[in-house]
């Protein structure tokens, strides 16, 4: 069995599994995207905020892999939503003409202004898909009631204890679908060691990890798991030889609790909002 990918609203194709770039550095996105991508991945995610970007760019220039072959998505920052080059900058770090997907990072400043920017890029092909980040509530109903365009795609926290449910209920009707960030509950051990994992784990001769990792893609999710351990990053991938029955999705259901290890607050959006980032540190 091979990786499949998901279709989005718009018909484009994304993979279900991809790796991550969060919290590295420079020169760690960029050998983290060679590994990934020698080991079949295709699919990396990275953003404004991350201040690595140029990292990214490079380690997929140095994989030897078509461009064309990957799915690149990227974020932007608040602080860049109303600048009108805001993406053209984006495209300059990576070192592309496009990117594959592109969200709004966060719910904060002018966020209205930063969607109008990412539809304006996919009418003119420097975007094939339109994501948002962190939205929920009010804010959520805001992009949604004020887009032309609908997103194809919202990334959250999810994991088996914190499902995001109610946004994924409220974004069913468009068939927006859900990028997972934390998919191991930001490296809980009390979560990565229930029992059902542990169970599941010995039942497949899988990790605990690589168990809730093929739970996500058999929620239906798109799960970006980062890691610069390259053995890591190859067991991460090494989940499409098996499928967890619908017996097994009910017992994995039961240990979702509601806990999230990230709780967006008007105090940090308001820090976001004006959060300048810096990128000439990105070298």
């Amino acid at each position: 069995m091979t990786e499949a990918t998901f279709k989005l609203n718009n018909g484009v194709e994304i993979p279900e599994m991809g790796i991550g770039t969060f919290r590295m550095s420079v020169d760690d996105a960029e050998q983290a995207v060679v590994d990934a991508l020698e080991d079949n991945y295709r699919l990396i995610d990275t953003a404004n905020g991350y201040m690595n970007e140029t990292g990214v760019g490079r380690g997929i220039k140095r994989s030897g892999v078509n461009r064309n072959d990957i799915f690149l998505s990227s974020k932007l920052w608040p602080t860049v939503y109303k600048d009108d080059d805001a993406v053209d900058n984006t495209l300059k770090r990576l070192g592309t003409d496009y990117v594959d997907l592109m969200f709004l990072h966060q719910p904060a400043g002018d966020y209205l202004a930063g969607y109008r920017q990412l539809e304006k890029a996919y009418k003119d092909g420097k975007i094939k898909a339109i994501g948002i980040s962190n939205f929920q509530g009010e804010k959520l109903q805001e992009i949604l009631d004020n887009a032309e365009i609908k997103p194809q795609v919202i990334q959250s926290e999810a994991h088996p204890y914190f499902t995001e449910a109610a946004v994924r209920e409220i974004l069913k009707p468009f068939g927006t679908r859900l990028m997972a960030w934390y998919p191991l509950g930001h490296g809980d051990k009390s979560l990565i060691n229930q029992p059902v994992f542990t169970e599941l784990a010995k039942k497949y001769n899988k990790s605990n990890a690589q168990i809730i990792l093929r739970w996500h893609t058999q929620m239906g999710f798109i799960v970006i798991p980062g890691s610069t351990n390259p053995d890591h990053i190859k067991d991460n991938h090494n989940i499409f030889d098996f499928t967890l029955t619908d017996a097994d999705m009910a017992e994995i259901a039961k240990v979702n609790n509601g806990k999230r290890y990230y709780t967006p607050n008007a105090e940090a959006e308001e820090r976001y909002a004006t959060m300048e980032l810096d990128f000439s540190s990105e070298k």
